[in-house]
């Protein structure tokens, strides 16, 4: 009987980086774990343009710089309750 091949776990996001540097971008499943939202949901706000994406090939990678201005953006926006 032949073994199926499986792929390894994905690494933590923490563990990602090299300590104390942030990078540039996040693929969508790391910008969907730092958001707390699914991977689909991520993907599906990209497709609708509410994630800011950009593309390289088929990846499709999340500015660190586009995702704590849309955080930023959250805060302040009108109706917003304040933390």
């Amino acid at each position: 009987m032949q073994q199926e091949r499986t792929r390894p776990a994905p690494a933590p996001v923490e563990a990602l980086a090299p300590a104390g540097e942030e990078r540039l971008t996040y693929t969508l499943t790391e910008a969907a774990a730092r958001l707390g939202i699914s991977r689909a949901l991520a993907y599906g706000a990209a497709h609708r343009g509410e994630l800011p994406v950009c593309r390289i090939g088929r990846r499709m990678l999340v500015p660190r710089a586009a995702l704590l201005r849309l955080l930023d953006q959250d805060d302040t926006a009108p109706g917003a309750r304040p933390a």
